[in-house]
């Protein structure tokens, strides 16, 4: 099966299973049903979306951070609650429907430990949080104004519709990862978002 065709297999079945719109049967489609969600994979490199996606599964990772002058140079909209969007693992299966819940903007070291921890990495510190993100905010910007202490970070957070299976069963498969890196895929096929 070609990608695009995948994504559109993938979207026709979750938002079934997800209950997008119970009204069908009775009304017909609506506009959600034509328009399929930006299909993207978190983190800078097949290992981190992998193992991103993993988390993301297992219910660990609830949030996404993105460096917002990516957004910027990009030319791209940030995320905003209720958006719906179909996580792709490393080779670019979809994996997940995830719909974002709430979106923040504040400067990266005004990043809280509360957030650090939803983000499920390393040790869910913040500290650990900081470390991780200043390094993948260096590495994979989309823009050239390199690292700064205070630049604004788009803290995105978001719920598992439909994970593949659609049962909510865990799903160890793997492809793309984060929400910010090289690849920022906030478009058509947003890429990779943040780690």
């Amino acid at each position: 099966m070609e990608p695009d065709e995948e994504i559109e297999s993938f979207w026709a079945d979750a938002k079934m299973k997800a209950g997008l719109n119970p009204s069908q049967p009775y009304f017909g489609p609506n506009a959600l049903d034509s328009v399929t969600p930006p299909a993207w994979s978190f983190g800078g490199d097949a290992a981190q979306s992998d193992e991103l996606l993993r988390l993301v599964l297992e219910g660990v990772k609830t949030a996404t951070a993105s460096a917002w002058w990516d957004y910027e140079a990009e030319g791209e909209p940030l995320p905003a609650p209720g958006e719906l969007s179909i996580i792709l693992d490393s080779a670019g299966h979809p994996r997940a429907l995830i719909r974002t819940t709430t979106v923040r903007v504040v400067p990266f070291d005004q990043v809280d430990e509360t957030h650090a921890d939803a983000e499920g990495e390393g040790d869910r510190t913040l500290a650990s949080w900081r470390s991780a993100h200043e390094a993948f905010f260096a590495e994979h910007a989309s823009h050239d104004r390199g690292f700064a202490p205070d630049m604004p970070v788009v803290l995105e957070e978001f719920e598992v519709l439909v994970p593949k299976g659609g049962s909510h069963e865990h799903d160890h498969g793997h492809r793309h990862a984060d929400r910010h890196g090289s690849g920022h895929d906030h478009a058509a096929e947003r890429g990779s978002r943040g780690a």
